[in-house]
């Protein structure tokens, strides 16, 4: 018999998960150096082609948007503003990941394949 062993997932085993799902907002792929995007002072770390991974996008933080190569957000849905800002500027997105800024760190790589909502950590 398979049961289902419903437990919220501890802080230790965020570094064990190697790939993430949420909801594309834009579709499209892209790899790259992952940096944590949350507030203004945390946009003088985004370089170009960098992968965005922040809580929820703001208007604040767009100079950071128009430089990744792909953009990943906890929280959100096709409405929210990652989504769209990420379809104006043709930038592949996945939203609504909940975990996304637990389970990445700055540095890290990984691949992003919005077309199938899927963010995946190349470095293990």
């Amino acid at each position: 018999m398979n049961r289902k062993i419903n437990r919220p997932i501890e802080n230790q085993d965020y570094a064990r998960l190697s790939e993430l799902r949420g909801t594309t907002a834009c579709p499209g792929t892209a790899s790259g150096t992952v940096r944590i995007i949350n507030t203004i002072s945390d946009i003088a770390k985004m370089r170009d082609g960098d992968i965005l991974i922040s809580s929820a996008t703001t208007p604040s933080i767009i100079t950071a948007l128009r430089r990744a190569a792909a953009i990943v957000t906890d929280e959100g849905g096709l409405t929210c503003h990652a989504a769209i800002v990420s379809r104006e500027l043709n930038i592949p997105s996945i939203v609504g990941t909940k975990i996304a800024t637990k389970v990445f760190a700055d540095g890290d790589r990984a691949e992003v394949d919005a077309t199938l909502a899927i963010i995946k950590r190349l470095n293990s």
